[in-house]
């Protein structure tokens, strides 16, 4: 195993692909078939500068490095500029080697296409001293003693449990520096501490951007650490400019207090305004199946009591208690080449990750691991996946279970199949787990009308021909229960069905002359009541969504053929002008089809805690409205938007209307995350 460093420095005298003389050039690095690293492009210029560099792993140095230079057209094929072959046993190791290779089309072998320079360095694999090595290397079982597998090492252990939280909340950005033609920038805030980054919202078209936004890192050092922060400007179709950097030193604020800094932008202009907040640690822990925290009589009463119904407005945030055991698997994929894997466990709930030891050369692995988190919000989804190590490579994908905590019985050893990565369908394997839940309801019920907690780390959307399709689809359906409820409306007027229409007419009669404001909430109320008693009775009206079922099978054989001829079929990959507007216009069709889909779910009981919490609210609202006349409850709204900002100037404005729909899963999140078609239960010994 080699390790190529290779810094892509400049061109010189491309060929000239467009009609003013020049060319718009990017390189794709290529080894074995398949694409290893992709410049940026360069626009209009025949001696275009990169400087950029990539970390490549080699595991035959007789394979050449395969270099294609392109010239980028708008919303065109790119055409194709010329090529290069780099031979690897050419360069000495571990030196530092410049190379300039001539590029050549096999078509017209005699023309003159330019040449790219590059600095490459080639090194053994086993020679570079990287923390992931030592780590890895830790977790390595040596012949000797075989039982170092069974056991979490202290450098892995310490690498995964926090010392403490920091929430930062991002105000404002004042006089930041003008990007654009017109004078203004459309500001957006990166945020850094060690693996964990944050992207704000874009603010279009200001230089005093308002952002209130609130988020949590994890700290992992007891002195602090440092957050790196960059301002930078969006610019569609082309790379965002830079605005400035500053830099927060956690070592130097005290815990337990909120700080309001003011940083200055250092290389730019301007500055930014946060509060950051150092908070003692979650109760997140790893521990060998012998140490389990609910069968110690003694410490489960503890947790029992920190969350009992008396404690509902304490510590608001810490809304329960989850406790994993991840036992063991069976019959999992085989990833190498011997048909065995070296399979590990990765145990995630929202931001919190944790991972367990490996166990080598086993395709029934045993485990035995309790993992214990902390919960923020009773809504979220568990999610557990099964990787295979490979030395010195990214892991490989064995499958993954997602389990929404609202969903687990506890106390239950249960077997569930593990699914693949879109969580669409089955993969070979199954993941023995025993998982126990306890929450404060009055916490929880807070906790949905504030707003869903991000994840950092999350696969940025990309345009999907399947995916645009369905979306289209469950919007259309949501119109079309609309159109279809005026066109019952209309009937009743024009007299279609005569018995209808005069049953109509005397409802309209008796609900207008009667009608009160408390009647909206007591309506709604009803509705919730009546799907309780159908589900009751027996006469559900839930109908398990297989269009949406069959539309995410399609969707992941879509994604598998796009993947298989990515290289034959690139023309969506090309498009890479209307991509972003593509993506946009499928996420707004995601969004305004899961709003609809989530009020329809609200009320056909698909998360009771969500519905039974529909029903307190409505209860109170229609109460409310019948006793306090409508003035007296706008004078009081009034009243407390006027003075938001005088009592809490930098508070974060929410909708709690549309923080509790967030909440409720749509059509197709039911699909993924609550049909529980493939597990089976074996009950605790």
């Amino acid at each position: 195993m080699y390790q190529l460093d290779v810094t892509l420095r400049r061109g010189q005298n491309l060929a000239a692909r467009d009609r003013g003389g020049t060319s718009d050039p990017y390189v794709k690095f290529k080894l074995g078939g398949k694409e290893v690293f992709r410049s940026k492009t360069i626009h209009k210029n025949l001696n275009p500068v990169w400087e950029e560099k990539a970390c490549i792993l080699i595991d035959n140095p007789r394979e050449p490095l395969y270099l294609k230079v392109f010239d980028y057209d708008f919303g065109l094929q790119d055409d194709f500029i010329g090529s290069a072959f780099l031979d690897l046993t050419s360069l000495e190791l571990n030196k530092q080697t410049d190379v300039t290779l001539s590029l050549k089309d096999p078509h017209y072998p005699d023309h003159d296409l330019g040449s790219i320079l590059l600095s490459v360095l080639l090194a053994p694999r086993e020679e570079q001293r990287e923390v992931t090595m030592l780590m890895r290397k830790s977790w390595k079982r040596s012949s000797k003693f075989q039982t170092q597998s069974l056991r979490l090492s202290d450098l892995h252990r310490k690498s995964q449990l926090w010392r403490g939280i920091v929430s930062i909340t991002l105000i404002e950005g004042r006089e930041l520096k003008a990007m654009d033609a017109n004078g203004l920038s459309d500001p957006y805030v990166k945020f850094r501490l060690g693996h964990q980054k944050y992207k704000s919202k874009i603010v279009p078209k200001t230089l005093n951007p308002q952002w209130r936004e609130q988020f949590d890192f994890h700290l992992y050092e007891e002195r602090g650490g440092i957050i790196d922060i960059t301002v930078w400007d969006k610019d569609a179709g082309k790379k965002d400019d830079f605005i400035g950097r500053c830099q927060v030193d956690l070592s130097t604020l005290s815990k337990e207090q909120t700080h309001k800094l003011e940083m200055p932008l250092e290389e730019g202009e301007g500055c930014l305004v946060l509060l950051v907040t150092l908070t003692a640690s979650a109760a997140v822990t790893i521990s060998d199946l012998s140490v389990n925290s609910l069968e110690d009589q003694k410490e489960r009463e503890e947790i029992l009591k920190r969350y009992r119904p008396m404690m509902m407005f304490h510590n608001l945030k810490d809304v329960g208690f989850l406790q994993v055991k991840v036992i063991r698997a069976e019959a999992l994929m085989a990833a190498d080449v011997t048909g065995k894997s070296d399979p590990f466990c990765v145990v995630e709930l929202n931001n919190d990750r944790l991972l367990t030891h490996t166990v080598y050369k086993n395709l029934n692995p045993e485990w035995n691991k309790i993992f214990t988190f902390n919960i923020k919000d009773i809504h979220s989804v568990l999610e557990v996946t099964v990787y295979d190590e490979d030395r010195d490579r990214s892991a490989d994908f064995l499958g993954k279970v997602a389990i929404p905590l609202l969903s687990i019985q506890n106390g239950e050893q249960k077997a569930y199949v593990l699914k693949n990565k879109e969580l669409t369908g089955p993969t070979k394997g199954v993941i023995y787990l025993e998982i126990d839940v306890i929450f404060n309801a009055v916490k929880a019920s807070i906790r949905t009308l504030m707003p869903k907690e991000q994840k950092y780390i999350e696969e940025e959307n990309r345009l999907s021909k399947q995916l645009l399709l369905r979306n289209f689809i469950r919007m259309k359906r949501c119109i079309m229960v609309l159109i279809n409820a005026a066109y019952y409306i209309s009937s009743c007027f024009d007299w279609d069905s005569p018995p209808r229409s005069l049953a109509a007419f005397l409802l309209f009669l008796f609900v207008v002359w009667n009608f009160e404001l408390y009647m909206i909430p007591l309506a709604l109320l009803l509705l919730l009541a009546w799907n309780y008693f159908l589900i009751v009775s027996g006469k559900d009206n839930r109908q398990h969504d297989t269009v949406v079922e069959d539309m995410l099978e399609d969707e992941e054989e879509e994604d598998d053929r796009d993947d298989k001829d990515s290289e034959k079929k690139g023309f969506m990959n090309r498009l890479y002008a209307i991509q972003e507007v593509c993506v946009s216009v499928q996420n707004i069709l995601d969004e305004v089809a899961s709003f609809g889909e989530r009020i329809k779910n609200t009320f056909n009981w698909t998360v009771p805690f969500l519905s039974w919490l529909a029903i307190v609210a409505l209860s109170v609202f229609t109460i409310i409205l019948y006793f306090i006349p409508l003035r007296y409850i706008v004078l009081v709204w009034g009243i407390n938007k006027f003075t938001k900002k005088l009592r809490s100037p930098y508070a974060i404005d929410n909708n709690e209307l549309l923080d509790f729909l967030s909440r409720v899963p749509s059509d197709v999140q039911v699909v993924l995350f609550f049909s529980f078609l493939f597990f089976l239960p074996w009950k605790k010994k």
